[in-house]
């Protein structure tokens, strides 16, 4: 038992530093990589952690069903999202909305104009960045993108077009066969449309390469 636990810990730090070493020179200085220790995680997703300092976390268990290819591109759609600067930060904006809201109520009290309108204003942008953050197309938008960028880093480390494409549609596809949730299955069945119709759009551009993968 002692040994398939150190045999299997040995695995997951040897696959870790091998995605750390697939990170563009440019991220490795503040981007880290590490198996998450929450409970029903998602499989894979970035947090700052600090000033400038981001983390990717996996979930291992989930992780290494995958094949590698698969993982890489999973990967580098992460990594897109942290370059395109879309992944989660701090949670200010409903401290800021509270703030403002109880700002604006005090000064209707007290009749200080200039106050009740900084209040509304700090409430109109927390209220404006929490429509962004939960706004469904925006929210494709961004993922759909972080696919484009990741097909593009995956040819930055040796991937042919065709394989990138091919790797990443099929780890879309187990992705939603593994998804009991209807609404992050919806979301993965979208990025793999819009993969689909990127992939028809770039085959002319390939000559005698095919990306027919699905």
């Amino acid at each position: 038992m002692t040994s398939y636990a150190s045999s299997s810990a040995k695995a997951e730090m040897s696959e870790l530093r091998r995605l750390r070493t697939l990170l563009p020179p440019e991220l490795q200085s503040w981007v880290s990589v590490e198996g998450t220790t929450a409970v029903n995680p998602p499989l894979i997703t970035s947090e700052e952690i600090g000033k400038d300092e981001v983390e990717v976390q996996i979930d291992m268990v989930k992780w290494e069903q995958l094949a590698l290819d698969q993982r890489n591109l999973l990967f580098w759609h992460e990594v897109a999202r942290i370059q395109n600067d879309t992944i989660p930060k701090d949670g200010w904006e409903m401290a800021a909305l509270a703030i403002g809201l109880g700002g604006a109520v005090g000064e209707l009290w007290v009749q200080d104009g200039l106050l009740l309108l900084l209040a509304l204003a700090l409430c109109g942008v927390s209220g404006w960045r929490l429509w962004q953050k939960n706004n469904n197309e925006k929210v494709m938008t961004d993922l759909v993108e972080a696919d484009e960028k990741a097909i593009a880093l995956a040819q930055r480390f040796g991937y042919t077009l065709p394989n990138a494409y091919k790797s990443l549609g099929s780890a879309l596809k187990v992705l939603i066969e593994q998804s009991p949730k209807k609404r992050l299955r919806s979301k993965y069945e979208a990025r793999l449309d819009a993969l689909k119709k990127s992939a028809a759009k770039a085959k002319p551009k390939m000559k005698t390469q095919s990306v027919d993968a699905y």
